[in-house]
């Protein structure tokens, strides 16, 4: 007899078929080692429940768990805490820095005096005129070559008088210019595009005349067809609405929300305190400590005044975002029956840099693929360099917006926009996933403030430096 094999044989089992064969052995399976416990199979035994299968630790990737929100929260809850603890010690060394009233003369020099509203107010004139040359090229009153003459040349009058009104008048703040430039901005976008648009409304229209008119059931008078669309009415509701981007039918909502439109009003209102306390309390501090490190050219002070900074700006960025791009201009859109809501997509989970800026902002974004990037791949433009371009025109505005109202040029804010463009090159070859993420988030959080301290140690050097 054979005795009993172990480990992969049951019992050197002698197996013979019906012409009386040759033995041959069975290696055991899982099945009889489970068939064995509830006392089946060829090794069945005392009935033992088992208490072990075959798995994965919980945190090993083959394990397929993904429902991490108790993680999520203690991050939540170490981060609210590790700021209360900050927010406690900036308390206690400079006391209660945050002042309403102060606010007042960052706007207005002379109570008087006020040159930012005039500046905004007088562009309305622009606005007028606009309307009436695109009625005049419809009309034929003069041709489409000089139509687009006198478009451009009106476009660069808004960004030179801007300019030199904002350098030049002594009783505007640089909070003043930044406002008052910020609206010419916006306005300049808009026109453009007002006038982009009417274009090709002009030539579909006169691609049409040429083309037998056959009718097709009648028309649908809900919707304004060109040139009905060249009224002062249709060109105020596109100035006031969350775009940048003009067509002549918007979608609109079929009612206007109470308790939505209440909401949004309570965010602007509470977080707009909150944005105003939070620089004054905590980001005017840390910028006027960071200023002897960087005179002295202190490399590691520096380096400890930058991260110190790093929270509070970043905080304040993210702050902002919510108010501009959810509460306010959620407000704007519901109480004009706005439809197209998509001011943002989900830019936190930017993978690369390109993914970034082509989601946080999405008006800027469209108006940039519809009236500049698409042109130029239509004229042969490869697309890396029509990219380039778009940067190039994202980092002019930029330096506009900064350098004119603080009356000096410095170029910081037109480099760090510039260097998006080698950055995203190198998360995009080189990193992906979790690692482009961080990658994206570091750039978010260490490169806006470099640019802060920068402005604002070359401001404090032109206008204090002296006196210090």
């Amino acid at each position: 007899s054979d005795a009993p094999q172990i480990r992969g044989v049951t019992k050197a089992a002698v197996m013979s078929d019906r012409a009386g064969g040759p033995a041959r052995r069975r290696r055991t399976t899982t099945s009889d080692w489970g068939a064995a416990s509830r006392g089946k199979g060829p090794d069945a035994g005392p009935k033992v429940p088992r208490c072990h299968v075959l798995q994965e630790s919980l945190l090993s990737s083959a394990s397929g768990y993904s429902n991490y929100r108790g993680i999520l929260n203690w991050c939540v809850v170490m981060l609210v805490l590790s700021n209360a603890r900050l927010f406690l010690e900036n308390i206690i060394k400079y006391g209660i820095l945050v002042d309403p009233i102060q606010v007042v003369s960052l706007f207005l020099k002379d109570p008087y005096s006020w040159p930012a509203a005039c500046l905004i107010i007088g562009e309305d004139l622009r606005l007028r005129a606009s309307c009436e040359e695109e009625a005049d090229l419809t009309a034929g009153t003069f041709s489409e070559t000089s139509g687009w003459i006198l478009h451009i040349f009106n476009l660069l009058f808004m960004l030179v008088f801007s300019s030199v009104t904002v350098l030049t008048v002594p009783s505007l703040t640089p909070v003043g210019g930044v406002l008052s430039l910020g609206v010419y901005t916006v306005l300049f976008l808009k026109l453009y595009s007002y006038q982009d648009a009417n274009r090709w409304c002009r030539e579909s229209r006169q691609a049409e005349a040429k083309r037998p008119n056959v009718a097709n059931g009648s028309a649908v008078r809900s919707h304004v067809s060109y040139p009905g669309n060249l009224t002062h009415r249709d060109m105020y509701y596109f100035i006031l609405a969350p775009t940048l981007c003009y067509q002549l039918n918007f979608p609109r909502s079929h009612r206007i929300r109470k308790r939505f439109l209440m909401r949004r009003l309570f965010e602007m209102l509470f977080l707009m305190q909150l944005l105003v306390g939070l620089i004054q309390q905590w980001m005017v501090p840390t910028i006027q400590n960071s200023m002897r490190p960087f005179q002295e050219m202190d490399f590691s002070r520096m380096v400890e005044r930058l991260l110190k900074l790093a929270v509070p700006n970043h905080l304040i960025w993210l702050i902002f975002f919510y108010w501009f791009f959810h509460s306010s201009m959620n407000f704007v859109a519901e109480l004009l029956q706005f439809g197209d809501r998509e001011f943002y997509r989900d830019w936190w989970n930017s993978e690369s840099v390109t993914y970034f800026w082509a989601n946080w902002n999405i008006p800027v974004h469209k108006w940039c693929l519809r009236h500049f990037y698409k042109p130029m791949l239509r004229r042969g433009i490869n697309k890396f360099l029509a990219q380039t371009f778009v940067f190039l025109l994202s980092a002019f505005f930029h330096e506009y917006l900064v350098s004119v109202p603080l009356k000096m040029f410095r170029l910081w804010a037109f480099m760090g926009m510039m260097t998006q463009v080698p950055l995203a090159w190198f998360v995009g070859r080189y990193l992906n996933g979790n690692y482009g993420n961080a990658a994206v988030w570091m750039s978010l959080i260490i490169g806006q403030p470099i640019a802060v301290l920068m402005y604002v140690h070359d401001y404090y050097v032109i206008h204090y430096g002296s006196s210090s």
